[in-house]
């Protein structure tokens, strides 16, 4: 990883719809080791997959439920089962395991509370849950998908070569 695949990087995170003709003009290079740098970005799982975003709101999804869940179960199969379970409910589009507290935190989007609620009789039919708290969010301050590529560590090699 050097500083012109971190530009790569930079520039797919803004618009992942670019040619490579456009990347390669962005980066400073020919569009043939442009393309071999993003297929081997690609190769290496540094790039999983190019997506679209859409609005939620313009799709009248525009509810944000961040679920708290704490269960008394800490054994691999009553996981696979809650996991499995919770992975298959469209509108979690968001699922940790966490320290401290909590056990699971769950980002969840639906049109309205009654959508939360159709939502929330899916969960706790999954599995059998010690506590299960919902926060409905107010505003939505800041959202990306964009990672922090200032935080990514540079090929030493590379940074020998300048």
């Amino acid at each position: 990883m050097d500083e012109i695949d971190r530009k790569i990087l930079a520039c797919l995170q803004e618009d992942a719809t670019m040619s490579v003709t456009q990347l390669a003009e962005a980066v400073g290079l020919s569009a043939s080791p442009c393309w071999r740098r993003v297929r081997n970005l690609e190769i290496s799982g540094v790039i999983e997959r190019r997506v679209t975003l859409l609005n939620p709101r313009a799709l009248g999804l525009g509810v944000t439920v961040f679920v708290s869940i704490r269960t008394a179960h800490h054994n691999p199969k009553w996981a696979e089962a809650f996991c499995h379970g919770i992975a298959k409910i469209p509108e979690v589009v968001e699922f940790y395991r966490m320290s401290g507290p909590i056990d699971y935190l769950l980002r969840i989007v639906v049109p309205d509370v009654d959508g939360y609620d159709l939502v929330y009789k899916k969960i706790i039919n999954v599995a059998e849950l010690h506590d299960v708290s919902s926060s409905f969010a107010i505003e939505q301050i800041k959202y990306t998908t964009a990672l922090p590529l200032n935080r990514i560590r540079l090929s030493k090699d590379t940074l020998d070569e300048d």
